[in-house]
């Protein structure tokens, strides 16, 4: 599991073979999916999640000026998904820790 930080204003694109079978969810902030025609599809707050595979969406933008965050969930390779890239192969990635506190 990764963390994908998107800055304000800032678009990655979606390749469906690199995000093929991955599951996000936005827990930062609001990320707006660009659908494939380049119209601006739905803005999703926090909490949402979404599959891309089949979707039409084309990119993700982040439509603030914060630091948006989605967490992207990735079942891995198995046979069929050897050859293929991890969908945050060219995304400036962060990693979120969560100290525990009592």
């Amino acid at each position: 599991m990764q963390t994908l930080a998107l800055r304000g204003g800032a678009r990655v694109a979606v390749v469906e073979a690199e995000w093929y079978d991955a599951f996000c969810v936005v827990t930062r902030g609001r990320v707006q999916l660009e659908l494939r025609d380049g119209e601006p599809g739905p803005v999703l707050g926090r909490d949402a999640g979404f599959w891309l595979r089949g979707t039409g969406v084309r990119a993700l933008r982040n439509p603030g000026r914060r630091t948006a965050r989605v967490r992207v969930v990735n079942p891995g390779p198995g046979p069929s998904h050897a050859s293929r890239q991890t969908p945050y192969a060219s995304c400036r990635m962060t990693e979120e820790r969560h100290d525990q506190h009592e």
